[in-house]
């Protein structure tokens, strides 16, 4: 089973970032953007895993849950990497809840790890992947966009309570990829 471990988002979250897509669309550059159903904030990346593994994740996780209570997520920023002005990534940024989010991504990472699921190779950054280019065709104009809409998203209230992780299944299709949940695991309610 392909896998990875996210914070789900909101109907409306999910929502307003559809709407971002599509005033960067305006650019006219050659993205894929993630489908508005499929945007989620990854917290580990597993690839291909057996039952066994899989198995010790879901405790891993769980283990990783119970003493955490829920909290708010807010966005913040609009941006790119590796820089704005040479666009690969494009992903939002949260300002409330970054230092929950790291500290359960660490704790699944090194975990996760002892089962012999290598770590990643950069640092865990909380953002929400929402678009990856395919070609040069029109990054400039991207990039303004990317500076213009950035200045909206700080004014914009958009934000939620993260009240679970979860297992996703990925599957691959040729219409692009259709993600599965396959366990939910509840954060502590205060």
């Amino acid at each position: 089973m392909r896998a990875f471990i996210a914070i789900p988002l909101p109907l409306e979250i999910k929502d307003y970032l559809a709407s971002l897509e599509q005033q960067l669309k305006t650019s006219q550059a050659d993205v894929k953007w993630v489908e508005p159903e499929n945007i989620h904030l990854t917290l580990k990346f597993l690839g291909e895993r057996n039952d066994k593994k899989i198995e010790k994740i879901l405790e891993i996780m769980q283990g990783a849950a119970k003493d955490k209570p829920s909290f708010l997520i807010r966005l913040s920023s609009l941006g790119a990497f590796p820089r704005i002005d040479s666009p690969r990534i494009i992903w939002v940024g949260i300002q409330e809840g970054t230092q929950e989010t790291e500290a359960i991504a660490l704790e699944l990472e090194e975990k996760i790890a002892r089962l012999g699921i290598p770590k990643e190779d950069r640092p865990f950054s909380s953002h929400i992947t929402i678009g990856r280019t395919r070609s040069n065709k029109n990054l400039q104009d991207l990039s303004r966009e990317l500076n213009r809409l950035s200045e909206k998203i700080k004014d914009r209230k958009a934000e939620f309570m993260a009240s679970q992780i979860v297992l996703f299944k990925s599957t691959l299709s040729h219409q692009g990829p259709i993600y599965e949940t396959f366990q939910a695991v509840n954060l502590k309610t205060s």
